[in-house]
């Protein structure tokens, strides 16, 4: 059973797949925002035989929705609307600055400088919420 985890932006929807076996998490790319995010998404979960899709929900550090969660939230009942898979969200709190520390470290261990790629650094963000959904629930 593989999941597809979404870190919702305003620019990208990065993106991630878990392993069959539901144990480990892996970057799979992005899809850029727009009028057809919501297919693209849907796309990728069907080439993927996603059975369920986990969405990053970004709540500030005491836990409360502001704009951004809005936004993500009215992403996901677009989504349930245009799909049968089931959709949840996780909270996503630090991902992105988590994400951003793991490739840095990466790319210091390959001699390389720090990357700057946005669409790398939301797939790696929404493989961070992917593990975290993953470990949860064993």
């Amino acid at each position: 059973m593989r999941i597809l985890a979404l870190d919702v932006g305003d620019s990208r929807v990065g993106l991630a797949i878990s392993d069959p076996t539901g144990l480990l998490a892996s970057p799979l790319g992005h899809v850029e925002r727009g009028p057809t995010d919501v297919q693209d998404v849907i796309q990728v979960a069907d080439d993927n035989d996603a059975s369920q899709i986990v969405v990053g929900m970004p709540l500030t550090l005491a836990g409360e929705s502001r704009t951004q969660a809005g936004k993500v939230r009215q992403f996901v009942r677009e989504l349930r609307s245009a799909t049968d898979i089931p959709v949840q969200t996780m909270d996503e709190r630090l991902s992105t600055v988590q994400a951003q520390r793991l490739l840095t470290d990466s790319d210091r261990g390959q001699g390389r400088r720090s990357s700057r790629d946005r669409g790398r650094i939301d797939s790696s963000a929404a493989a961070v919420i992917l593990q975290a959904y993953l470990d949860s629930r064993r």
